[in-house]
């Protein structure tokens, strides 16, 4: 097993692994390393202590919208309480899109030996159940759970759209009472309430497995009966309906169930971000004999017969779930695993079993190691000089940028123009120029690497190629000889909506211009926002002024989670005010706000 310890605050990697709980940070483990059913675990601590929630996605591998949703609160902080995430427990199935590979993992929990990989699983599954207060269990169920029969896809038999547990109330050994039923009825109560389709309303489906006319008797052998009857822990599973193919919108109804029983729960957490971007591939590196080699999405890499190959780097918009399958090879994952080439084959690069991308080894003709070297070091003139590629860092993300291509950006965005790579030339010998923008004012010599970019701030818009400051080159040379470039679009950064939350009520959402009316006396909670920005980098909130002549004067100003009276700001009556959403000083939104004593507080 493989420990690899994040601390979210700070973002330094630790050296070592600490014995007591690390508040405020986040674990994660690896185990099965390098395997074709390899377990990522992650272990979020809260800044203050609290009760431990643990997530299943991906039990069986059919049902994306489960490991899809489990995949997204693998990142989020915490500030009360702890959470277990296992966004993928069974990813060999989830590459296969098959609920099960040699058994249903979900009915092993009664299963002692280790005759199979899920047995092994599900051993360390039991482990980290035993270690939780908690238990949600994200599935895809068949049609809509109905207490009352109204159609084959609406029935007591199906499983979609309900939260599910194994009884009404459970008596635990210790004495305890579990009101399931209860805790499960009001989740749905408070998700429904922010459900247009009333179709699509989640349900208490009481499988009363303990029962001896239950009509789940399967379910006995499952985490959720396991949990329960093993650690007395609360356990739910949750079904969205599989007939609702609009996976964005199942990942969001999954999403707002867990937050509803976080918030029951009394664990405090950001909201993880529902944004489903189709998977892209940048590049993949690749170790052939030890040299590596950076090959980009669609292109090919010469190999020889004999030579040991080990895909070591898959740069992509997603950093889990991916996988790669080398034809004629029999192991459905080879990411990060040698394989010796015997023939021209293809590497097919997939996100949760589907593919993105891909790249081709192309057989050569086998040239001794002497000759090999000789045409590797013959120099080029500069005539025959061939730029390769550009190495950038973006935001702190490292991308490989070939000649022409273009790089995609939002303004405030921070770029380094990192190294270059040419055919025969060395790195020293080519300046890197960024056209609009002068790293050393003092002595401008044209050659940009190595210097912090901020594309809000430090870019000259009369040296960009539209005259806007929307596209800038960047451009690759050897003295006087442009031999490559490339370009860099600048997009401005823009709110789609803004989360607030009104005294105890729940999440409601504000597009740019859109005005809410608050009493004086009420609490505004900052949730979040969704705008274009990457993972919100650099975003400011603010509580603002508006003069008559639209100059805003800061009253407040805010980070997400903060909550703010508005009796205790000293409020102008008749004044107007907004919430302003920023970066770099560039507004993106802004939410008209109004504070009437006379109304009442909005019903939640």
């Amino acid at each position: 097993m493989r420990i690899i310890k994040y601390c979210v605050l700070s973002l330094a990697i630790l050296v070592s692994v600490l014995q007591s709980p690390c508040f405020g940070k986040t674990d994660h483990s690896v185990y099965f390393e390098n395997t074709d059913y390899e377990l990522h675990v992650y272990r979020i601590y809260g800044t203050e202590k609290g009760k431990t929630l643990m997530i299943i996605g991906g039990i069986q591998g059919d049902e994306p919208g489960g490991y899809t949703t489990a995949d997204l609160f693998a990142d989020i902080t915490l500030k009360k309480g702890n959470m277990i995430v296992v966004p993928r427990a069974n990813f060999l199935s989830i590459i296969k899109h098959k609920r099960e590979i040699n058994n249903d993992m979900n009915r092993r929990f009664r299963v002692q030996d280790r005759e199979y990989y899920e047995d092994k699983i599900v051993e360390i599954l039991r482990e980290l159940i035993g270690k939780s207060d908690y238990l949600l269990n994200l599935h895809e169920g068949s049609g809509f759970y109905s207490e009352t029969r109204v159609s084959n896809l609406i029935n007591p038999d199906r499983f979609g759209q309900s939260i599910i547990a194994d009884a009404d109330m459970y008596k635990t050994d210790d004495g305890r009472v579990l009101y399931l039923g209860r805790i499960a009825s009001e989740v749905a109560n408070e998700v429904n309430a922010t459900i247009k389709d009333e179709s699509h309303y989640f349900r208490f489906n009481n499988h009363r497995t303990f029962e001896k006319t239950t009509r789940h008797p399967e379910q006995r052998k499952s985490a959720t009966f396991y949990a329960i009857s093993t650690y007395g822990v609360p356990a739910f599973g949750i079904e969205v309906s599989k007939e609702i193919h609009d996976l964005e919108k199942k990942v969001r109804y999954q999403a707002t169930v867990i937050n509803a029983f976080l918030e029951k729960f009394g664990i405090l957490q950001d909201n993880p971000s529902i944004v489903l971007d189709a998977p892209r591939l940048n590049y993949i590196v690749v170790s052939v004999n030890g040299d590596e080699h950076i090959v980009h999405n669609n292109n090919s890499l010469r190999v020889s017969k004999g030579d040991n190959v080990t895909i070591t780097e898959i740069s992509a918009n997603y950093k889990r779930g991916l996988s790669a399958d080398i034809s004629g090879i029999g192991a459905a994952n080879m990411f990060k695993r040698d394989f010796i080439v015997q023939s021209s084959v293809k590497a097919n690069i997939k996100k949760d079993g589907v593919r993105f991308g891909g790249v081709s080894f192309d057989l050569a003709e086998n040239q001794p190691t002497a000759i090999k070297a000789a045409v590797s070091q013959k120099p080029l003139s500069v005539k025959d000089a061939k730029f390769k590629y550009l190495v950038v860092q973006l935001n702190g993300s490292k991308h490989v940028l070939n000649d022409k291509e273009h790089l995609k950006l939002v303004r405030g965005d921070k770029l380094m123009l990192l190294d270059v790579v040419a055919d025969g030339i060395s790195p020293s010998a080519l300046t890197v120029n960024f056209l609009g923008f002068v790293g050393d004012k003092e002595h401008n010599t044209g050659e940009d690497r190595g210097y912090i970019i901020n594309t809000a701030k430090d870019l000259w818009k009369n040296y960009s190629l539209d005259k806007a400051g929307k596209s800038y080159s960047v451009e690759i040379s050897i003295g006087k000889s442009l031999i490559g470039a490339v370009y860099v679009d600048i997009e401005e950064p823009k709110m789609d909506y803004i989360v607030l939350k009104q005294n105890s009520g729940v999440k409601r959402c504000y597009s740019s211009g859109d005005i809410v009316t608050f009493n004086s006396n009420d609490t505004v909670e900052i949730i979040d926002a969704k705008t274009n920005v990457n993972k919100n980098d650099g975003i400011n909130y603010s509580f603002e002024k508006a003069s008559p002549q639209y100059n805003a004067s800061i009253v407040k100003k805010l980070l997400p989670g903060d909550s703010f009276q508005l009796s205790g700001l000293a409020l102008d009556k008749g004044s107007h005010y907004n919430i302003i959403v920023s970066r770099d000083g560039i507004v993106l939104g802004k939410t008209q706000v109004r504070v009437d004593e006379k109304i009442a507080a909005l019903e939640p």
